[in-house]
């Protein structure tokens, strides 16, 4: 099962966050850059701070954030672009060139641009920023693969058959094109997790600091001195976005 690996992620993230070690944002100066031990497995960062419930509410967040923006994408971009092939003319033209444009523009620096206006930055404003690009490229693959099927076999059978197009739309396109899109959610999600991360690295993260690019941040600062905190971090980043293009992966079978 591809997924297992994100699922176990999920529950062990969730499992320290609930039975663990209390607050990710809590001080404690006498432990500050201890190397890991059995009282604290991923050792402490700046300040002491525990660096196995900071990776862990971070990843718990990070992962929600990703999987709601992916599927807001998911369900706003295939219909939108499976529907712009079916009606053809300007609208499929337009669609197509609006997702080229989006997609041209690297997500990264519109969040940057957005979050720099905002004084206290949320994972709602990151939300908000990622979704208005997350949908493109559902909305392209939609509209590819829509216009194979358009042409199909069996579509021209239904409309022969009397069927109208909203009910050859909803029950014959739509359908088919699903399992082609769904692979894209596990690139989107991964994606985000990535772009959470670097955001929060360079100082646009949300505010509470719970954050992968904060124990990045962290790490950097001390490499020499605490080489366990960039580790921590890098590693964190690298398995949670590499198990959601795993997932993503089960969806071709």
């Amino acid at each position: 099962m591809k997924a297992l690996p994100l699922l176990l992620i999920f529950l062990l993230s969730a499992g320290v966050v609930l039975f663990g070690h209390g607050s990710p944002t809590r001080l404690d100066p006498t432990l500050a850059w201890m190397a890991p031990s059995v009282a604290r497995p991923f050792g402490s960062g700046e300040g002491g701070i525990d660096l196995l419930s900071l990776t862990a509410h971070a990843e718990l967040r990070g992962i929600v954030l990703a999987v709601l923006v992916a599927l807001g994408g998911f369900v706003l971009g295939t219909p939108l672009g499976a529907a712009a092939a079916f009606a053809r003319g300007r609208f499929e033209s337009g669609v197509a060139r609006t997702c080229d444009l989006l997609q041209a523009f690297p997500t990264f620096l519109l969040a940057l641009v957005v979050l720099s206006a905002v004084r206290s930055p949320t994972r709602w404003h990151l939300g908000l920023v990622f979704s208005l690009t997350a949908w493109a490229p559902f909305a392209r693959l939609a509209l590819a693969q829509a216009r194979v099927l358009r042409a199909a076999a069996f579509v021209d059978a239904s409309v022969a058959l009397g069927q109208t197009p909203p009910r050859v739309f909803w029950h014959h396109v739509l359908p088919n094109l699903l399992g082609v899109v769904k692979v894209q959610l596990g690139s989107t999600a991964s994606a985000i997790v990535v772009s959470e991360a670097a955001l929060a690295f360079v100082g646009f993260g949300p505010h509470d600091g719970v954050s992968l690019g904060n124990v990045l941040d962290q790490g950097v600062a001390a490499m020499l001195r605490a080489p366990h905190v960039l580790t921590v971090g890098a590693l964190a980043v690298f398995v949670t976005s590499a198990s959601m293009l795993l997932a993503a992966g089960a969806e071709r079978t």
